[in-house]
């Protein structure tokens, strides 16, 4: 072999290696992808299907019911334009609160409810994920905008 062809196939080699490197990579990446989604999302079915994401706003006051193990709790999940019943059978944050923001990993079900593997409580007064906050100030946009009146035409 001439050394212009083993310098060829030096070359071929290793990019073929840096290819099937990168597929690596990327394929551990989209494995391990989480996306945050609002209630009024997941209520939208904008969800992928059979997939887990994240999903934040508020625990509504007086939704919080705990299950005799100790252990079960539901709730509800609102962003103030819709809610989503959440399952979640674990150790709660100590900040975990009616009326406070919070953001849950997990899966929906079939039936609608979320049932959630991780959930994260905001750890002071003044911090919600930006995610969450974002979505919040969204859904009270868009409730705001349905429900300003609009005058009919000849009265005033």
């Amino acid at each position: 072999m001439k050394p212009r062809h083993k310098r060829l196939a030096a070359i071929v080699a290793g990019l073929a290696l840096i290819v099937i490197a990168a597929a690596l990579v990327l394929n551990a990446f989209r494995g391990n992808v989480v996306f945050f989604f609002s209630p009024s999302e997941v209520a939208a079915k904008a969800v992928p299907a059979d997939s887990t994401f994240r999903m934040g706003g508020l625990v509504e006051e007086g939704s919080l019911k705990r299950g005799a193990d100790g252990l079960t709790v539901q709730f509800m999940v609102t962003d103030t334009a819709q809610r989503i019943p959440v399952v979640y059978s674990g150790i709660l944050p100590d900040l975990f609160k009616e009326g406070k923001g919070v953001v849950a990993q997990g899966r929906l079900g079939p039936d609608g409810v979320f049932r959630a593997s991780q959930v994260l409580a905001k750890h002071d007064e003044n911090y919600m994920p930006p995610e969450a906050a974002h979505a919040l100030s969204k859904a009270e946009a868009e409730k705001a905008a349905q429900s300003v009146v609009v005058p009919a035409a000849g009265s005033r």
